[in-house]
């Protein structure tokens, strides 16, 4: 059991160190010896646990997006379940977003994923569908659950309209922070406006009062 609790603290270990490493220096600039040397262990040690870089890159980018997914879900529910007023629990939750997308190691990684989607395919296709649609899934059934409170009216395609709602939150603030890297932050109360300016939108189409 001791045995197990070590080999795992190792493996988080790396794990946290190829972080570092593969964010600020992407896939072909990571070095196994920088990872181990952070990681405080032997390069033996890294590729006993990870076999090679490829398996290493993928799990990072993998586990890394599945646990924002998880993150996500948890902002769903403790916006909207319960909620009484759409606007204000979408704005709540708009504001969640905004703050969680646009955080540097998210973005770095979006950078990541988008420079190395040739080169693994399938390791960055899963990170769409394991994190992106799964995420907006859980939003449209999120949105579904206004609706049967009476709060947003009868949604044909709720995962459609949860495209559409994060699409009005995130696509200004999300392109401009790709393009423009993470020395550039939202001005004081910009997030704010974005915020009330795309709930304001999306409840002239699906708010129940409409």
């Amino acid at each position: 059991m001791e045995q197990t609790g070590r080999t795992a603290t190792k493996r988080r270990a790396i794990q946290v160190a190829a972080t570092e490493v593969f964010l600020q220096h992407g896939y072909l600039g990571a070095s196994m010896d920088e990872v181990a040397a952070k990681a405080g262990v032997s390069k033996q040690t890294v590729y006993k646990q990870f076999e090679n870089k490829e398996r290493l890159f993928a799990d990072i980018v993998l586990g890394t997006n599945d646990q924002l997914a998880v993150n996500l879900a948890a902002a769903y529910a403790e916006t909207l379940e319960g909620a009484t007023d759409a606007r204000e629990a979408l704005r709540a939750l708009a504001f969640r977003l905004l703050e969680s997308l646009t955080a540097d190691h998210v973005l770095q990684l979006r950078r990541l994923v988008i420079a190395e989607a040739d080169r693994f395919p399938e390791v960055c296709g899963a990170w769409f569908t394991r994190g992106f649609e799964k995420s907006l899934e859980t939003l449209g059934q999120a949105l579904a659950g206004l609706t049967g409170r009476g709060l947003l009216r009868e949604l044909d395609d709720p995962t459609l309209v949860a495209y559409q709602f994060a699409g009005l939150v995130m696509y200004k603030p999300m392109n401009r922070a790709m393009f423009a890297g993470t020395r550039v932050r939202p001005e004081p109360g910009e997030l704010d406006r974005i915020a009330d300016s795309a709930v304001t939108v999306f409840l002239s189409s699906y708010g129940a009062d409409r």
